[in-house]
């Protein structure tokens, strides 16, 4: 007997979005199954045809993972509805998208790919993953404000996890964190009442932003794609 698949796994393994996407997707009604409107939870079957707003999803079976260089200004979006999205500004010739975000005015790393699964299990919040970033703030940062950020900070109604911190100079430090809150950083400074002058990621768990210029992208290495896949083994897919 053939087996069957879910709707949000079969979208995210042909590398046309994340799980979690999918999922928002069939909410809003727009993906069918040999021209049958699907909902969540639905399954699909090997030869059935699959359509995301009309258009047919098929699998693809060559796996890009990149590493980009983003400048200020780029969003990190797909959506062609931003003039300033990240996708038509690389101008690659597949369809990938980001994983995970970097806000409008920061820069440095962030990996682009087709792999949904890649994906979900790197934006998974519970495994922890690490992400490295220079800050750089408006004024000289006081090492007792530093150890507090490394305890954690109130915002978004939650406490931040412990981090590392590391002073670079007078009004810049190195934090590593270990989940992703909606302007986490930012909002961590202006807590202690700092403004961020510069924010930019360098390291996404054993990924390194190095000499890449600003604006630039390259493939990942075959070495990085390996540890990379060995730090995400044994861990779930979301909604699995």
């Amino acid at each position: 007997m053939e087996e069957q698949i879910r709707l949000n796994k079969y979208l995210s393994t042909c590398g046309y979005c994340s799980r979690r996407e999918a999922d928002r997707l069939l909410e809003l009604g727009r993906v069918s199954v040999d021209g049958i409107p699907a909902g969540l939870g639905d399954k699909v079957l090997p030869g059935q045809s699959v359509c995301v707003d009309g258009e047919s999803v098929f699998r693809n079976p060559d796996r890009v993972v990149i590493a980009f260089h983003k400048p200020a200004g780029v969003v990190c979006t797909s959506s062609k509805k931003d003039r300033d999205n990240i996708i038509d500004y690389i101008g690659f010739d597949q369809r990938i998208y980001p994983v995970g975000r970097l806000d409008k005015d920061s820069t440095g790393l962030i990996l682009l790919t087709n792999d949904g699964e890649l994906t979900d299990r790197i934006l998974r919040g519970r495994n922890g993953h690490e992400k490295e970033y220079v800050v750089r703030v408006d004024r000289p940062v006081k090492e007792n404000v530093l150890e507090a950020m490394r305890q954690g900070v109130p915002i978004l109604d939650t406490m931040t996890r412990p981090c590392q911190v590391e002073k670079m100079d007078e009004r810049s430090f190195r934090i590593i964190l270990t989940q992703g809150l909606n302007r986490q950083i930012r909002r961590m400074c202006e807590y202690f009442g700092y403004r961020v002058v510069s924010l930019k990621r360098i390291r996404i768990m054993n990924i390194y932003l190095d000499l890449l210029p600003e604006g630039k992208w390259r493939y990942l290495t075959e070495e990085e794609l390996q540890v990379l896949e060995q730090s995400l083994k044994g861990q779930k897919f979301y909604n699995e």
